[in-house]
């Protein structure tokens, strides 16, 4: 990912906490997916909370990805939430799919 980083961080409470940094785009997209498919799959946190407050911009690849993200983890019993996103990204996050309850706190 050229101009966009992802800190992974778990919780004492067995959440899981991805924070990418940047605006998401093509270059990011690949390593962006794994990412949160190795969680969903492999580490399966109680809780997958994505932290989006970093994220000004986020291309269709990537929405696509978190809106499918969604079901993927509904089918391992994954609870996901995406929190901190614009007002701008959130609509994009909506008008993509993602359930309206998936979008918690949207920064100002």
């Amino acid at each position: 990912m050229e101009n966009t980083s992802v800190d992974v961080q778990a919780g004492a409470d067995g959440s899981l906490v991805v924070q990418p940094h940047g605006a998401m785009d093509f270059d990011s997209a690949v390593a962006f997916r794994q990412i949160l498919v190795y969680a969903v799959r492999r580490v399966r946190p109680v809780r997958l909370v994505l932290d989006l407050g970093d994220v000004p911009a986020m291309d269709a690849i990537n929405l696509g990805t978190l809106a499918a993200l969604c079901d993927l983890a509904e089918d391992h019993h994954v609870i996901v939430s995406m929190e901190n996103c614009s007002a701008a990204v959130g609509g994009q996050l909506a008008a993509a799919g993602v359930p309206l309850q998936r979008l918690g706190s949207t920064a100002a």
